[in-house]
């Protein structure tokens, strides 16, 4: 992430039924912090996403809150697993936020035998803290805002973007970003996400991290256009020989890159790989799967002659 951070308020108002609350937790990853909203036109708010439990961000809610007349959260819906996203769930339940006479619901999409993810900080919501599994193409429904669960995993396997029915507008958590690119774990099941949002031909996307985007569309056709530019770029250098290692193929695309930007690089070789494997298009010689050096290093890739790139 080279580009410069837009500066963004603590909150702000950003149409009549959505407010934007930072997390207090800006970083590589998160850019300016995580992105949390308050969602609704009536007193009842859906809260999407709650930061990483950061000290600052619960006075921001509560006084956020307090400029919304009678305002009170029914229900937190967590887009998916990173712990930026659930880790301030404890602390607003255990706040008068969570109003004794109707408790505030913890909605989540459930995977079953997940794995653990290779970045960002990934950790189980304790036990005791009581979910609501979440569906695909589940509604959420309060005055003036419908939101509609769209699964979109790729980024993780339990990743879920939002529709806004009334704005023509999605939260698109982790998988498009207000600024930069995201990064991802499946890239074949990223890639069918994304073409899914384009189905919705959004006018306006609520990124987990960023600014929020006004040509929602053309944003996310940018991000599977960068993706599938680069498949074509990894497609040319193994055409060029028989086989290859991810580390041979970031050395002809990022010559001339710091040495330091060839792990990352060669970790985004190999999920693209991996897609090509998944849609039949390349084939590999295993190795150790848990020897990162052995994968990004000595494992051969190569592609089916017979294969349409």
């Amino acid at each position: 992430m080279t580009e410069v951070l837009l500066e963004l308020p603590v909150f702000s108002k950003l149409s009549q039924r959505v407010w934007r609350v930072l997390g207090f937790n800006p970083g590589k990853f998160t850019l300016q912090g995580t992105n949390t909203y308050l969602i609704g036109t009536g007193a009842r708010k859906l809260l999407l996403d709650c930061g990483e439990g950061k000290e600052e961000y619960l006075p921001c809610l509560k006084s956020t809150m307090e400029t919304l007349p009678g305002a009170f959260i029914s229900d937190i819906i967590i887009s998916h697993n990173h712990y930026d996203h659930w880790g301030g769930v404890p602390s607003i339940l255990s706040s008068e936020l969570n109003r004794p006479q109707s408790p505030i619901q913890v909605h989540k999409m459930i995977i079953e035998n997940s794995r653990p993810s290779e970045f960002g900080a990934h950790h189980d919501m304790p036990s005791d803290i009581p979910l609501v599994p979440m569906q695909n193409d589940q509604k959420f429904e309060v005055d003036g805002a419908t939101l509609r669960v769209i699964h979109t995993p790729g980024h993780t396997s339990d990743h879920c973007t939002f529709y806004l029915e009334e704005e023509n507008a999605i939260f698109t958590a982790d998988c498009v970003l207000g600024q930069g690119t995201a990064v991802f774990e499946d890239l074949k099941d990223y890639i069918d996400g994304l073409q899914r949002l384009v189905e919705f031909n959004p006018k306006r996307l609520y990124p987990g991290h960023g600014p929020v985007v006004e040509e929602g569309k053309a944003k996310i056709l940018e991000y599977i256009k960068h993706r599938q530019d680069r498949e074509a770029q990894i497609v040319q250098v193994l055409q060029s020989r028989q086989s290859a290692a991810p580390m041979d193929i970031v050395e002809v695309l990022y010559k001339g890159y710091p040495e330091s930007l060839h792990a990352p690089a060669a970790h985004s070789v190999e999920l693209h790989l991996k897609k090509l494997l998944k849609e039949g298009k390349a084939s590999t010689l295993e190795v150790d799967q848990q020897d990162l050096f052995a994968r990004m290093t000595k494992q051969q890739w190569s592609l089916h002659k017979e294969a349409s790139l």
